[in-house]
């Protein structure tokens, strides 16, 4: 049988499906494929849990070169989500496995998430929300929202999500930046943006929104000297990673009055403690690393995935790979053949 391992997160500790929008439907329905749910490996997939699959689809735990020691008929990791900085990729590509993301199913939801953020900020949503509750009426003229019209957006990172950002803002009619290494200005006209530098981005922006891959070189790219660049009315927004942004240095720049506020998603050690000093401030909006959850975003993912993992049981290579040069390996292809063989031998 072509044997796939589901990581130990997504089933809840009673044995329901943590994630029910995902549907396993496909390995169900595909003759010659099994699947199981690891019992082990919440932080990280241990050798011996990885060691009998053909391909591990993984949701939060730790793929590590240890993970990879003896899984030597292990052909596809299938991350759900497209963040990969949990995973090993070298070590992928030396064990001859492919690594594949769902960039189609996070597009539409993370995008939308940040532009819930962007309109939360811009009306000044959870004060509202306070002076509501707290039977503070009288202060609403206090708190007076932006309207988005002729603001400026500064996009870090114009990739997949990025994009998506710009296509969504066009009916707000915002002015829009960009700053990324690897996209042409032409690409970026396209989306109605202007590329520029970063620190001319952080200089105009009323609103940053950090969307890029977390790196080695994106690794605080957002710290103090950064952060002092923006305008004291500006909103910083994090729907990446948590390491992009020097959260010490946001603290303090938001405790400071140094930027007007932000919002975000992630941060530098998830799950953040909850006696954090950023989570005590008034002006940031944050959420537990989810606020792009929803059915769609699940549904989606499950099914990109389950297309990668399907298509490497048929000894077919699978699409959205991390690790593109493992393709061309002796290794990934013997895999291929000896999972195809598998596949019809079962």
């Amino acid at each position: 049988m072509f044997r796939v391992g589901l990581t130990v997160d997504f089933l809840r500790p009673d044995g329901r499906q943590a994630f029910p929008d995902i549907d396993l439907g496909p390995l169900d329905r595909a003759e010659g494929v099994e699947w199981h749910c690891l019992e082990t490996g919440a932080d990280e997939v241990p050798p011996e849990a990885a060691a009998d699959y053909d391909a591990l689809l993984v949701l939060g735990p730790r793929i590590s070169a240890a993970t990879l020691e003896d899984a030597g008929r292990l052909a596809v990791v299938a991350r759900i989500g497209v963040g990969y900085d949990s995973v090993d990729v070298d070590a992928c590509t030396r064990a001859g496995a492919a690594l594949t993301i769902t960039p189609d199913g996070v597009r539409r939801p993370v995008a939308s998430a940040a532009m819930a953020f962007l309109l939360a900020l811009a009306h000044r949503l959870p004060s509202k929300d306070r002076l509501t509750r707290e039977g503070r009426w009288a202060e609403r003229v206090d708190h007076m929202g932006l309207g988005l019209r002729g603001r400026t957006l500064g996009v870090v990172g114009l990739g997949n999500i990025g994009r998506e950002v710009c296509r969504l803002c066009a009916p707000f009619e915002m002015t829009l930046l960009a700053a990324d290494p690897v996209t042409g200005e032409e690409t970026a006209a396209g989306l109605g943006a202007r590329l520029v530098a970063l620190p001319e981005l952080l200089a105009e922006a009323d609103f940053v929104l950090v969307c890029c891959a977390l790196t080695e070189e994106t690794r605080h790219l957002i710290g103090p000297a950064e952060l002092g660049r923006m305008k004291p009315t500006a909103h910083l927004i994090n729907v990446a990673r948590g390491p992009i942004v020097d959260q010490a240095a946001l603290t303090e720049a938001l405790r400071e009055g140094a930027i007007a506020g932000a919002a975000i998603d992630v941060f530098e050690e998830e799950p953040v403690d909850p006696a954090d000093p950023i989570l005590r401030l008034d002006n940031v909006i944050v959420a537990p690393h989810a606020l792009a959850w929803t059915d769609e975003s699940f549904r989606l993912m499950g099914e990109s995935a389950f297309a990668g993992i399907l298509a490497v049981s048929e000894g077919r290579a699978p699409g959205h790979v991390v690790n593109g040069e493992v393709l061309e390996t002796e290794s990934f292809r013997a895999k291929l053949a000896a999972c195809a063989r598998r596949r019809r031998g079962a």
